[in-house]
């Protein structure tokens, strides 16, 4: 007779965790029904008793078998599973440098060791038949110890800059790699050791309106978008037209993409007719690249071909045989479209060289870490990635985070990433790859949400965020690879572990040398006052602000707050419209709701106060909930204010500056005089900008990714920028906290 399983206990061997805690330290139970949906995604039938018996015993077989990869620390014996070998067989360690070292396992009972290796590195272990890779991290170290004995230690600070942001004089109405060396090099002149930027990963060229740099269709990859047209080959031969958009306040991206990619065809077509040297350069890219760089750019001329003629663009609707990169078809079509093929991989060594050039002009102006390059959590379940990677890659459903303090409802990224097992049965190759691919223009990398690295929210597709669950991921191995790649590169590792942060992680994550992020919103004691810059943690990056986060002056003016409303009114209209029965076609939507309304940028995203004064003439009074949210905002301003002055960042006896007169200067100065080594500020509040470039949500008008500076690079740092980095850099000497 067969035994049933619990679904709860067959979704812990799969990995999942049945009970969990909230951000308020609520205990949580995920509901059956989730778990089976999500154990199901996961690749192990649950449906019935039968199922969930044979899936129980294919994951017993599954653990059973001796990993591909054992990683450890350098000069610490290394633990092996007890599918690898028991205490006394004899073993070969074969190091990468050469040479070898022989033995016996060690230990007792299950569980053998090995000997200490001071050498870390990837080195191959044969025990018996078997031969098992070893990544070997270097010795546990804090983070910023490349920063110990440099003259300036624990007075470094950087700039934290949204790429596409950025503009200059000539550019196609966006931001690209050319004005990212340009910003690099001037603000190296005025003492930034660091430019960390947004993700620079595979967009779609031919869906322009996908413009989420942290939904890419590829990691691996690069963005297009962001090439400069005047800067790669052929182009003295291309048609110089102007986008014209170089003006506008957003960037448009449909009409600014397709006009870029027309005229990078042109230059392509120029320089694969001359007889131009650096031909010999891209063809050892493209072989370097090898079939990951192909696959990438079929999915592109595939992509584009679909759309063309009326298939469409998500490659899970294509004909079955083009869903299946490796198929007879897809070869044909390559064969077919070759030059389009070629023009994809010539883009992407464009995109290469020109991250290579920014970087270059970083260090060659004199920063110590340049550009700091943003790992997103994921690739976006339609792209190239998803396409190219198979069932190694979670499928049917959304990576995400369970409900908090900042997004009551959770969130749903749409984005997927490798399963646990597919990382193990690969000897984790993907995750190298895509380090090495980060690292390799960069003197460092901030991991975006490295929770994950423990555990990743994930959410079945179209369910609710709360109906999610955690799946547990193998930290120790992740870290340790992070380690070695990042002193290999001799770079720095960053991890934003914001949110509902796993017991330990940051301990653990430090211990490897992976600093953290301390960002000034969440620095405060239980009673809601901010800690002292003293108090925050020395192994972490501080910051005033993210992204994802209210800018310092749209803080202080409860900009955020007239967002946050629109933002919540936008949640409970598509819950209600979840819940409404669908036999009749609903409207389409508003384009306001879609993308962005004119007239709520302009009265929200761009500063205007969104609470109406106490003499106003407006017919309308605001809500009793907006009312509140700026009275509650009223009392942290005056807890912040207090607390600059305490910390000597602002004058003392002097009264809390009004809503519209935001102390940025002594804010920025605030966060950069605490302990840790490095400062990272975002341009927009060294400009003292209103808006934050993402609003995290359902769409509801914010002009996510499409804000641009207000003025070009070579007009940033006027005279009230010049002030703000004064009190920066005089912050950080003054600092008594340095290592």
């Amino acid at each position: 007779m067969t035994t049933d399983v619990p679904i709860a206990a067959l979704a812990r061997a799969a990995g999942l965790e049945p009970d969990w805690t909230d951000a308020g330290g609520v205990a949580r139970r995920v509901a059956d029904d989730a778990l089976v949906a999500l154990v199901d995604a996961l690749g192990w039938p649950c449906g019935t008793a039968i199922q969930r018996v044979d899936s129980a015993a294919a994951l017993a077989d599954a653990k059973a078998s001796p990993p591909r990869v054992v990683t450890g620390d350098a000069g610490r014996p290394l633990t092996l599973p007890a599918t690898v070998a028991a205490p006394g067989a004899r073993f070969r360690i074969s190091l990468e440098t050469g040479g070898h070292v022989d033995g016996r396992v060690g230990g007792t009972g299950e569980h053998g060791t090995l000997p200490p290796l001071a050498m870390p590195g990837y080195h191959a272990l044969d025990i018996g038949e078997q031969r098992i890779g070893l990544a070997i991290a270097p010795p546990r170290a804090l983070p910023f110890d490349a920063f110990a004995h440099a003259h300036d230690a624990g007075r470094r600070w950087g700039i934290a800059a949204q790429l596409y942001s950025l503009r200059r004089t000539g550019d196609d109405g966006a931001g690209d790699y050319t004005a990212l060396a340009r910003l690099a090099a001037q603000a190296a002149r005025h003492g930034a050791q660091a430019v960390a930027i947004s993700p620079t990963h595979a967009g779609y060229p031919a869906l322009p309106a996908h413009d989420s740099p942290y939904s890419p269709s590829s990691r691996r990859w690069h963005n297009v978008a962001y090439l400069d047209c005047d800067a790669v080959p052929g182009a003295e031969a291309a048609h110089r037209a102007s986008a014209g958009a170089a003006d506008a306040a957003l960037i448009d991206w449909p009409r600014v993409l397709p006009a870029k990619l027309r005229r990078l065809r042109a230059c392509f077509d120029a320089w694969r007719a001359s007889d131009d040297p650096s031909r010999d350069t891209y063809q050892r890219f493209r072989a370097a690249g090898g079939a990951a760089l192909d696959a990438h750019a079929r999915f592109d001329a595939l992509q584009a071909f679909c759309i063309e003629h009326g298939i469409g663009a998500d490659w899970r609707q294509w004909p079955a045989q083009w869903r299946m990169p490796g198929s007879a078809e897809v070869d044909a079509f390559a064969h077919a479209h070759a030059d389009t093929i070629a023009f994809h991989t010539f883009l992407q060594w464009c995109a290469s060289c020109a991250l290579g050039d920014a970087q270059h002009a970083a260090r060659g102006a004199g920063m110590a870490t340049g550009l700091i390059a943003d790992l997103a959590v994921g690739s976006d379940q339609a792209g190239s990635d998803a396409w190219a990677h198979g069932t190694t890659l979670l499928r049917g459903v959304s990576l995400g985070a369970p409900p908090d303090l900042f997004n009551a409802a959770g969130q749903a990224w749409g984005v997927t990433t490798w399963t646990p097992d597919a990382l193990r049965a690969d000897g984790f190759m993907p995750f190298i790859e895509l380090l090495r691919a980060a690292f390799a223009h960069a003197g460092g990398i901030r991991i975006d949400h490295v929770l994950g690295f423990a555990r990743m929210w994930i959410v079945p597709d179209g369910g609710s965020p709360r109906g999610g669950a955690y799946l547990r991921y193998p930290l120790d191995d992740l870290v340790r690879l992070v380690a070695l790649e990042a002193a290999r590169h001799r770079a720095l590792a960053i991890g934003e572990d914001l949110g509902t942060v796993p017991a330990g992680l940051r301990e653990r994550l430090g211990a490897q040398g992976v600093a953290g992020m301390r960002v000034l919103w969440f620095e405060r004691d239980a009673n809601g006052a901010f800690r002292p810059p003293s108090a925050w943690d020395r192994d972490a990056i501080a910051m005033t602000s993210t992204h994802d986060l209210p800018t310092v002056a749209g803080w202080w003016r409860g900009v955020d707050l007239g967002w946050r409303r629109v933002a919540a009114e936008a949640d409970a209209a598509k819950r209600r419209d979840e819940a409404q029965p669908r036999d009749v076609a609903a409207p389409a939507p508003d384009d306001a709701s879609a993308h962005d309304s004119d007239e709520i940028v302009q009265s929200m995203a761009f500063g205007h106060d969104t609470v109406p004064r106490a003499d106003s003439n407006h017919a309308t009074p605001p809500p009793p909930e907006l009312l509140a949210a700026h009275a509650e905002r009223a009392a942290e301003r005056a807890a912040l204010w207090h607390s600059l002055q305490h910390a000597g960042c602002a004058p003392a006896g002097a009264a809390v500056p009004p809503a519209d007169m935001p102390p940025v200067n002594g804010i920025l100065a605030y966060v950069a005089s605490g302990p840790s080594p490095l400062a990272l500020l975002p341009l927009e509040d060294l400009l003292a900008l209103d808006a934050q470039p993402n609003l995290p949500g359902p769409p509801c008008g914010h002009p996510n990714w499409r804000q641009r500076l207000p003025r070009t690079i070579d007009a940033l740092f006027d005279a009230d920028v010049r002030a703000r980095i004064a009190a920066v850099v005089q912050a950080r000497r003054a600092g008594r906290h340095g290592p």
